[in-house]
């Protein structure tokens, strides 16, 4: 089973810039998009006709937004975290497969100047009490753009950006915390060196020199951990800031009785 995700800055745009090209290519069992900033009546569809196409969208229009396709029909589709104040900018969605939960979440920007940082850490701790609500259940994997550089292997520049957003002590912290409560960072099961990035800002050609940071990432409950195959980055694709990122899945996912 191969799960991609992928924020596209724009799903319109995207669409634009190889978005199907990229998805017939794949040919992955789900995708979910991050910061779609759109509503599915603007969206001429770009996917295969096997795609079921589930959305959550932000009462804000043109604003963040996530958007999964899966070949599989889910047994329940969640949008949010069941918290209001939370659940307004359309971040969350939670699919249900028969094996595990999948969650899709672009989280919020702490901002330039750390004006939303708070709210941030805030967030974090609903968010983790979400997934560990869910875990409870059955495993859960949660993917998307967390918006935050984990460690010092995680950005071209770490020094530079103590104190920057996504790269802050508070920010850190929130993934730690999930760490700490059993969730993998896939990628790492695989790769421990540095200069894999996901995101590069758009100015100063820092793409082309891969000044970058990785800031969207697969994270998986333990009880999965022995499903997974591959985790990967595609830093090559182009169509947004971010690239997409991946992992392979060995099934079923969990032992049969």
């Amino acid at each position: 089973m191969k799960l991609i995700s992928w924020n596209v800055n724009g799903v319109r745009a995207c669409a634009r810039k190889g978005l199907p090209e990229f998805l017939a290519r794949q040919d992955a069992d789900i995708v979910c998009l991050q910061e779609t900033r759109a509503t599915p009546e603007q969206v001429e569809p770009f996917w295969d006709s096997r795609y079921h196409a589930l959305w959550n969208i932000a009462q804000k229009p043109g604003y963040s937004g996530v958007l999964i396709l899966c070949r599989e029909k889910p047994l329940s589709i969640v949008p949010g975290i069941g918290i209001g104040e939370h659940d307004r900018e359309g971040r969350v969605l939670t699919a249900e497969f028969t094996d595990f939960h999948l969650v899709n979440v672009y989280v919020p920007n702490s901002r330039r100047e750390l004006e939303r940082l708070p709210y941030r850490q805030v967030w974090d701790a609903a968010f983790l009490a979400y997934l560990k609500k869910l875990d409870a259940h059955k495993p859960v994997v949660f993917c998307g753009d967390l918006n935050v550089a984990h460690t010092p292997l995680d950005l071209a520049r770490p020094k530079e950006n103590t104190r920057t957003h996504g790269f802050t002590a508070e920010e850190r912290a929130g993934f730690d915390a999930f760490v700490k409560a059993g969730f993998v960072d896939t990628f790492r099961e695989f790769e421990k060196g540095g200069g894999h990035y996901t995101w590069w800002s758009q100015m100063g050609g820092a793409r082309s020199r891969n000044i970058g940071w990785r800031i969207d990432y697969f994270l998986m409950g333990e009880r999965l951990r022995p499903a997974l195959k591959s985790a990967f980055i595609l830093p090559d694709v182009l169509g947004s800031d971010h690239c997409p990122v991946g992992i392979e899945l060995n099934t079923p996912l969990l032992p049969r009785p």
